[in-house]
């Protein structure tokens, strides 16, 4: 029994962090129908941001000060990706709407941009980020121990999720983003200026992307290859949970976490994902609209 809480456990936190990357590109491929190929490098980026922030607080900072780094690097990861992609969108990505090879092809090249950049500024070794004292150690409970830095991560993709379902349910601005998802065309006859939205839903993504390169830093060291890690895994819980289904993308990276961490206890790491992703194929061939869809009227 305890063997299967602990797993449960490690899937909930796997998920958690699957979670945290595929949401913000749920955002961009459902709302805009990119292929943001870059999106790893936003995780990259939150993660050296942290990194970066963490060396301020030791070179320049008391010591005393040192365990409250993390917190503040949370939403700094977040604005710097956040900015970094509404420049890529503004610059890049507004001109190959509705041409989604070519946004792949540049979004690829960006992805490579930024990963030669990280390399030349922090080098090609990996980093590691030393997580303060309060998340040290863990909760010990009827004889398991759940890491601190785990709980910290899920109770942070949960306040993500909170602040985001908020935005988009509860501000004009977020109502404005789920119109143009619903219907694009219907919503700009209606006055809503659509590039506006794109544009802030980019660089909305791009900042989740950030935030889960932030929580990453708890769990091991960082390199410019760090967001590739993940990418794939990222584009098939969003296609799993439906494109552009934020509650599907929620249902389906918890399902892939636990799915995963059960199965990697009887195989090994490697024939858990090709499993995994052969139960993704056949899931989609008896449900190709994933976990969640959205049912309209249509006059054809």
């Amino acid at each position: 029994m305890s063997i299967i809480i602990s797993q449960l456990f490690n899937g909930l936190s796997l998920g958690s962090i699957l979670l945290l990357i595929a949401l913000g590109l749920a955002i961009t491929f459902g709302l805009m129908n990119i292929i943001n190929m870059a999106h790893g490098e936003f995780i990259m980026i939150g993660a050296y941001t942290t990194y970066v922030l963490q060396q301020v607080f030791v070179q320049h900072l008391p010591k005393a000060l040192f365990d409250y780094y993390f917190i503040l690097a949370i939403p700094l990861s977040f604005i710097i990706a956040a900015f970094i992609g509404l420049i890529m969108e503004k610059t890049i990505v507004r001109f190959l709407y509705e041409r989604p090879l070519d946004s792949l092809l540049a979004t690829w090249g960006v992805s490579l941009i930024l990963q030669q950049t990280a390399r030349s500024i922090f080098g090609a070794p990996n980093v590691a980020v030393v997580a303060p004292d309060w998340l040290n150690g863990g909760l010990v409970v009827a004889g398991l121990t759940f890491p601190y830095k785990r709980l910290f991560i899920i109770a942070l993709v949960l306040i993500s999720i909170l602040l985001l379902f908020i935005y988009l349910y509860k501000t004009s601005s977020g109502r404005r983003m789920k119109a143009v998802t619903l219907n694009r065309d219907m919503a700009s006859c209606l006055g809503v200026s659509t590039r506006r939205v794109d544009s802030t839903a980019f660089a909305l993504g791009s900042g989740f992307a950030g935030i889960a390169g932030c929580s990453l830093t708890l769990i091991g060291s960082i390199g410019p290859t760090l967001g590739t890690s993940y990418i794939v895994d990222a584009f098939m819980i969003v296609i799993l949970g439906g494109v552009g289904k934020l509650k599907g993308t929620i249902l389906a990276a918890l399902m892939l976490g636990v799915l995963s961490t059960f199965v990697e206890l009887s195989t090994s790491a490697t024939i858990a994902k090709v499993i995994v992703f052969a139960f993704i194929i056949i899931f989609l061939q008896w449900k190709p609209t994933g976990l969640v869809n959205v049912k309209v009227r249509a006059l054809d």
